[in-house]
């Protein structure tokens, strides 16, 4: 009896050339390995530094690091020399016959003008080529210097964290690499699509800076600012409540709706600040919580942190212990779902895959390559002869054309992510109900309830809800549930990012929807996965922050933790994204579709996986310190002489020395940080970091923000002003490269929109073509497309199945 044989992983026949180095490219490339490219590292003969990589700065005997292990697993390994032009060819010729090329500056055959991004695309139409950098390709910065920390400055994500009375702090872990990693993820995988349907490839332009703006503070702050004509936030703070010292450690805890503020007042004993209205809301409690921020410590202390979980768990408020390297892998939710595997190569411990496509082959995690292991046998791929999406003869037609999406989820991170399939051509219908809008219009300019059309005087919720039609419909009345089962018929693709057991209870899980399109895929995007012991637990980006170690290493030593308060949002949105692209690939390929499990918790441990890595490889525990980092010396906020626009002294600057090169400039402008020229190399300078901080502090303290930065930038050490996030319009930058759009809402007037922080040579042109949708604004057309005359729309919109004015209470 012949055997079928195996089912190939979706990305199967895609060649991708690897041609990066460090975080970012290597996080790219290893989600498409996952998914079943063929990944091809060319590497320079010393090899990508990361291979020598530990983030405790551990010896490595021999072998290569276990982040190097971690994100290089099932790839291949080329050695070319840059000086040798037999070899530039040779690196020439096998992208030439790959599908894609990731780059990214730094190393040698990077910076080879042959194989530069431009190039490459320029000499072959139909590779892609997929760039990664900190400020794009084009634009007065580019090619600037810049680090982790002086890249989140500029974003305007540090400015909002911390206490007032101390400087604002960043977000640990590398964030710029991991937003950029899966940004560049994301965007080839939409190129791929391009190339499937019309054969040709594209130009691919990320900019670290415009990925961070959105990954660190992704809440619309411009948007808000511009229809509000007031910042999201006027001081630092951090969440009340938030991370909270136990018996026996700290807890997390975040307090998101109205009614969860309610049952969280009532756990902890104080009934009466439910009647504070400054306190009713994430933002407004935030600013001014600071007085009941004792008595909430008071009384999480005199209980274990289990204690507190069982409790906030049974009132349904969202809950999780602050995890780190040395405790998450052993949490009985991931140990349920066994959220950990054995790297092959170093036998440690490592997350596994992101997210889960129910029925769809991936590629199991292979071995990482030995520096040149494949040097000699790698073969050319036959690009024209893989799989097409059809015959496009223009590039009028958007990747996602043709796609249909149903989209149940509100607050941020679902709606963000169904936003990007908007963006990139697909129909969104945003379906919400009268009796129960999405949340996030809850977070009004209006009095809820009460002023006219309250629930359309939200920036926030037009912010993620651009390029969408609205639709409202009450799955609980029979014909609601009817009709929304009609429209599944219609969709490829079915988005909702509920409690696990929310679509269960309605009786509308993957099957049900399945026998309405056989081919669906149904995204589900719970906060902890869909089963394991905290399957039931409510989750917002802070919680799935403290669970997976990002909030670990976010803070001060000398004090708690603190959430970075936005990360987990984006990062589930892209990644969900990356999963629902390989899913239509798949599709596409074998006529099935899929459930796609992409938890919030799967994502965020994937980008703080380098914490869990490097204790069970070496026994160390990273930890957080303040603004200091794991590359760089010195590293650091400083204070500048400038005043900000609420008129306080609290203007400050990033500064981040990695190289010597940078080492020297900086010596140069400030020749006080070693007099003595003692202080070459990064360890040296790390074990005299208080005095070079010294140094820097004081010649920082009698010149503006901006003389600091003039005087650092063009010598070439990397700079950042800490703006607000409100600010980030201003950035030279980003006007050059249309980061903003203008959007003209039918309520809340004109005002600027992000973008996507990729720049696609092959469109689309604007991001942002049509405004969020008012309450059902589209009902008529939806729904009389389906079959419903217009006698009964006015008869379900009496009965409150469908309408356009919110039905609450």
């Amino acid at each position: 009896m012949v055997k079928d044989p195996p089912a190939r992983p979706p990305l199967d026949g895609f060649t991708v050339v690897d041609l990066s180095s460090g975080i970012a490219g290597a996080y790219c490339t290893k989600l498409l390995a996952d998914a079943g490219a063929q990944v091809i590292k060319l590497e320079d003969p010393t090899g990508d530094p990361l291979r020598r990589w530990s983030a405790s700065h551990t010896p490595l005997a021999e072998g290569d690091g276990p982040l190097f292990q971690y994100l290089s697993a099932s790839k291949s390994s080329v050695a070319l020399d840059p000086a040798r032009a037999t070899d530039v060819a040779r690196a020439r010729d096998i992208a030439s016959n790959a599908h894609a090329v990731i780059w990214s500056p730094g190393s040698g055959l990077a910076g080879h003008p042959q194989l530069a991004p431009a190039r490459l695309h320029d000499d072959d139409p139909n590779l892609i080529v997929t760039a990664i950098s900190p400020f794009g390709l084009d634009g007065p910065w580019a090619g600037r210097p810049a680090s982790d920390l002086t890249l989140q400055a500029w974003s305007g994500g540090i400015w909002a964290r911390g206490f007032p009375e101390r400087p604002p702090v960043y977000v640990g872990g590398r964030q710029d690499q991991w937003a950029a990693g899966i940004v560049g993820g994301v965007s080839t995988l939409v190129a791929r699509i391009t190339q499937m349907r019309s054969g040709r490839g594209q130009l691919v332009d990320i900019s670290i800076l415009e990925a961070l703006c959105q990954w660190l503070f992704g809440y619309s702050p411009v948007t808000c600012f511009d229809v509000a004509g007031a910042p999201l936030k006027a001081k630092r703070s951090v969440h009340v409540p938030g991370v909270e010292e136990t018996s026996d450690g700290y807890v997390g805890t975040m307090v998101g709706t109205g009614q969860q503020w309610l049952d969280f007042c009532a756990m902890v004993e104080h009934p009466e600040w439910a009647d504070d209205p400054s306190l009713l809301r994430v933002d407004t409690r935030s600013d001014n919580g600071s007085a009941i921020s004792a008595a909430i410590t008071e009384w999480t202390s005199a209980r274990t942190t289990d204690e507190v979980r069982d409790l906030a768990s049974a009132f349904l408020i969202p809950n999780s212990p602050i995890g780190n390297g040395e405790t998450i892998p052993y949490f009985d939710h991931f140990l349920a779902r066994q959220a950990f595997v054995k790297n092959p190569s170093g036998g440690f411990l490592q997350p596994s895959l992101p997210y889960t496509l129910h029925g769809v082959p991936m590629r199991d995690f292979g071995p990482s390559p030995a520096l040149g292991e494949s040097s000699v046998d790698i073969e050319a791929t036959d690009r024209a002869g893989t799989d097409r999406l059809g015959d496009h003869s223009t590039h009028a037609d958007l990747p996602l054309s043709g796609i249909r999406v149903l989209d149940l989820t509100s607050l941020f991170a679902g709606p963000f992510f169904t936003r990007l399939l908007g963006m990139f051509g697909a129909e969104v219908i945003h379906l919400e109900s009268v009796g129960r809008p999405d949340l996030y219009r809850m977070y009004s300019l209006r009095q809820v309830g009460r002023e006219p059309q309250w629930q359309e005087w939200v920036p926030n919720f037009a912010g993620v809800n651009t390029n969408k039609h609205g639709l409202t419909l009450d799955l609980r009345a029979e014909r609601g549930r009817e009709l929304f089962l009609d429209l599944v018929a219609t969709c490829d693709v079915v988005v909702e990012n509920f409690s696990a057991r929310v679509m269960d209870n309605l009786k509308l899980g993957y099957e049900e929807l399945c026998s309405h399109r056989p081919d669906l895929i149904m995204v589900r995007m719970p906060g902890f996965g869909l089963d394991g012991p905290w399957r039931d637990v409510p989750a917002f980006a802070p919680i799935i922050e403290d669970a997976s170690g990002i909030t670990w290493l976010t803070g001060y030593p000398d004090e708690k933790p603190q959430e970075a308060q936005s990360v987990g949002d984006p990062n589930a949105a892209l990644h969900a994204l990356s999963a629902t692209l390989i899913a239509l690939i798949y599709r596409h390929r074998t006529g099935e579709g899929a459930l796609v499990e992409a938890p919030m918790i799967g994502a965020a441990l994937n980008i703080a996986a380098e914490q869990v890595v490097e204790h069970s490889a070496f026994g160390h525990l990273l930890t957080r310190d303040g603004n200091r980092g794991v590359a760089a010396a010195p590293q650091g906020l400083y204070l500048s002489s400038s005043i900000d626009e609420f008129d306080r002294m609290d203007c400050w600057v990033a500064i981040a020395v990695e190289t010597e090169e940078q080492w020297c400039a900086l010596r140069r402008v400030i020749p006080g940080v070693d007099h003595a020229g003692v202080r070459n190399g990064i360890r040296a300078r790390r074990q005299s970091h208080d005095d070079i901080d010294a140094a820097i502090t004081e010649w920082c303290a009698t010149r503006s923000a901006d003389d600091i930065v003039e005087q650092l930038w063009p010598v070439g050490v990397p700079v950042g002003k800490v703006i607000a996030p409100h600010r980030q319009g201003e950035l030279a930058q980003l006007q050059a490269r249309r980061f903003l759009e203008t959007v003209d809402h039918p309520v809340l007037g004109p005002a600027r929109y992000d973008t996507f922080p990729a720049r696609f040579s092959a469109g689309p042109a604007q991001y942002n073509r049509h405004p969020a949708p008012t309450l059902g604004e589209h009902n008529s057309a939806i729904l009389t497309a389906i079959g419903c005359a217009e006698d009964e729309l006015r008869r379900l919109e009496e009965e409150g199945v469908i309408g356009t004015e919110p039905r609450m209470g």
